[in-house]
């Protein structure tokens, strides 16, 4: 009994360990046929419906790149404290998804290697672009998820440090 037990522990071991399956463009188009409403485009190429956003998703095999983006304004059409809030984005709020510039519009985001992408992933990043579009001008986020500004609310913010060793640079 001991060693049944033994042998089906070390394979459960075995196979949790084992590498997941690399994306491919067959896999990748059965994800995209899955979650999109509406889907068009060719292996590595796809247009798409997602929620109600236009979604492009492209993929170079041989850089092993992939990215799905959207538009979200015309570049001309920002106003400058918009410019900024974007870019704070960037670095607080929108994850793994993000604010780019491309022929003329703003858009919405991710790139990833593509074999080692995971269909959760996928998943993950077809919804963190739509929400990033949607939330332009408002909460500027790709998830519900809350990461740095914004998260505590100080009376009196500290001055920033830049460039300076920790404990204000007094020495022991």
């Amino acid at each position: 009994m001991k060693k049944l037990f033994l042998c089906g522990a070390l394979l459960f071991a075995a196979a949790s360990t084992l590498p997941a399956q690399p994306m491919n463009l067959l896999r990748m188009d059965r994800i995209l046929h899955d979650e999109a409403a509406e889907i068009d485009g060719d292996l590595g190429a796809w247009t798409l419906l997602y929620g109600d956003r236009f979604l492009v998703v492209l993929t170079d095999e041989l850089a092993n790149r992939m990215r799905i983006f959207t538009p979200v304004i015309a570049e001309d059409e920002l106003k400058e404290d918009q410019w900024q809030a974007l870019l704070e984005a960037n670095f607080h709020s929108a994850l793994d998804a993000k604010y780019g510039l491309y022929n003329g519009y703003v858009v919405s985001v991710f790139t990833h290697p593509l074999r080692e992408l995971t269909e959760l992933q996928l998943v993950d990043a077809l919804q963190q672009v739509a929400t990033l579009a949607d939330t332009f001008g408002t909460t500027y986020s790709s998830t519900d998820l809350l990461f740095g500004k914004g998260l505590m609310q100080e009376t009196d913010p500290p001055r920033p440090r830049i460039n300076v060793k920790p404990g204000g640079g007094r020495s022991n």
